[in-house]
């Protein structure tokens, strides 16, 4: 070769430098993996949530049903004790008939009163349980609305990134329109 002449780069040499100038779709896949796994970590964790809760509810169910069933058998041992205590009035009744109207008076305003006690407290317990109901009902609604704005957000994510890809696709490639044209000399 004479010192005259000028030497223009092999295409080996534009190559390496166009692969080191726009990154290899290894890249943009390895983004778009961790991407990916970051939405699957976020439904398994939803739907871990939605199970905990399932499982709240089903626990407050047993436990309401346990509650129900110990004030049931409490009841009926307060049935059976006025049966007998019936029992005893009628035999002192007997026995004593004017003192004894006057304590079935007083005991039978007793029970009224304690009866009306409970059913206040089963209405308040009732009133509770709607409350609990209501709310797990609210909150179960709540998650379904975050897992679909987070479903929008990743599909609004997704494609500005394809839409920056294709930016940075064009602007590379015209990068290497114009070093080849450099290295070419065709200007």
């Amino acid at each position: 070769m004479n010192k005259s002449e000028t030497s223009t780069p092999s295409i080996t040499k534009t190559g390496m430098i166009f692969s080191n100038v726009v990154p290899d779709m290894s890249y943009f896949e390895s983004r778009f993996d961790i991407m990916q796994n970051n939405y699957e970590e976020v439904q398994r964790t939803q739907e871990n949530f939605r199970e905990q809760l399932r499982d709240m509810k089903t626990d407050m169910d047993r436990r309401f049903n346990e509650t129900h069933n110990l004030i049931e058998r409490n009841n009926e041992n307060f049935r059976e004790q006025l049966r007998n205590m019936k029992i005893d009035m009628d035999r002192r009744f007997n026995e004593t008939h004017s003192d004894m109207n006057r304590r079935f008076n007083e005991t039978h305003t007793d029970m009224k009163e304690r009866f009306a006690l409970v059913d206040k407290r089963f209405e308040h317990v009732d009133k509770r349980f709607e409350q609990v109901d209501k709310r797990l009902d609210l909150i179960i609604t709540s998650i379904e609305k975050l897992g679909d704005k987070i479903d929008h957000r990743d599909e609004r994510q997704r494609k500005f990134t394809l839409r920056m890809f294709s930016i940075a696709m064009s602007v590379t490639g015209i990068s290497v329109l114009g070093v080849l044209i450099k290295v070419l000399n065709i200007i």
